[in-house]
């Protein structure tokens, strides 16, 4: 398993905008193969930032599978334009610890 790892620099006051994009956002990342889950929280101290954990079963799946995927360009018009400056992107392999992923049991019915 590795985990995708992301700080998430939302420009000033467009935060609600941001989670509500990211929930339309959601399912095209859910429905990609080696996808395990994520989380998404928004930082207290700095309420513009958010930290996007995301677990996939290999590296490949995250950036060939998902990033070459034509519905990447879907992900990347919802997105990317709330970034300032544009996120740097780091893979983990657990070493210890509890595994906690609950944004997708959290995400409105209707997305």
């Amino acid at each position: 398993m590795i985990v995708e790892h992301a700080l998430l620099p939302v420009r000033p006051g467009a935060g609600a905008a941001f989670e509500a994009a990211f929930a339309r956002a959601y399912p095209i990342i859910a429905g990609m193969p080696g996808f395990g889950g994520l989380s998404l929280s928004r930082c207290v101290e700095r309420p513009d930032c958010f930290l996007l954990l995301v677990r996939w079963e290999q590296l490949t799946d995250h950036t060939v599978g998902f990033r070459e995927a034509p519905e990447y360009q879907r992900w990347r018009a919802l997105l990317h334009h709330f970034y300032e400056p544009f996120p740097v992107v780091e893979h983990f392999t657990p070493v210890l610890g509890d595994e906690v992923f609950p944004v997708a049991a959290a995400l409105p019915a209707d997305t």
